[in-house]
């Protein structure tokens, strides 16, 4: 009998909405042998699970792989080796094996680091990349606004930081996407202040999910407590 290949897919399961993962990660799901997912070490729960939860046989073994949040790199590349290394002994044992990550598997996931240490580690393993649709585009529609239009130029920018990093372009794209905006929104209003673009920006916070919100007063989220699945969308 001949021995069964193994892959490992990086699925992005989307936003949020169940019904806006793609017919593609749908199917891998259904015949993966297992599932992983990224948890931090503080918790079990996983969004990207929840999405997928249709989409996987009841028997398919669903794993959280552990990541500490922190801001220490070498606790974070620990990790991110460790896990990869899971990954590879199961996809070399032939195990078709999935791993979520929420919105596109390549616009800051966590698959990116896991793929990056795993085409190190194992650079013969057969691995496939699965894209999904990301946050922004998924507030974009919930706004009924488009993202870019004719020869308009799109910016996306993680918010980790604030907005320092905007603050290093010389000249303001026609629509700016501040990601994980929810620790130091203070800072991204400020720069978008600066800007003078406080006007066209609104904030969503959990994309897609039933308690969506759209929050068109940014300035208000100064005095709010920080939600994690916050976003901010600026169009000139």
């Amino acid at each position: 009998m001949k021995e069964k290949n193994g892959i490992l897919y990086g699925l992005g399961v989307g936003p949020g909405d169940p019904e806006l993962i793609t017919l593609k990660a749908a199917r891998i799901l259904n015949s993966a042998d297992s599932v992983y997912a990224a948890a931090s070490t503080k918790n079990s729960y996983s969004l990207a699970v929840s999405i997928s939860k249709p989409h996987i046989p009841d028997l398919t073994p669903v794993k959280m792989l552990r990541f500490p949040m922190t801001s220490n790199l070498e606790q974070k590349e620990k990790a991110w080796k460790e896990n990869a290394r899971t990954l590879i002994q199961e996809v070399e044992k032939g195990k078709i094996v999935a791993f979520l990550t929420l919105g596109d598997s390549m616009t800051y996931s966590t698959y990116g680091y896991i793929l990056n240490h795993v085409q190190k580690l194992a650079p013969q393993l057969p691995v496939i990349s699965v894209p999904g649709i990301t946050s922004y585009q998924a507030s974009a529609a919930s706004l009924n606004t488009p993202l870019v239009e004719g020869e308009e130029s799109l910016l996306v920018l993680s918010g980790a930081k604030g907005g320092d990093h905007f603050r290093e372009f010389g000249a303001v794209p026609d629509t700016v996407v501040f990601l994980k905006a929810y620790k130091n929104v203070k800072d991204i209003t400020r720069v978008l202040d600066e800007a003078k673009l406080t006007d066209h920006s609104v904030a969503v916070q959990n994309c897609s999910l039933p308690d969506q919100e759209i929050i068109r007063d940014i300035k208000s989220l100064e005095d709010c407590p920080p939600n994690y699945w916050t976003l901010i969308l600026t169009k000139k």
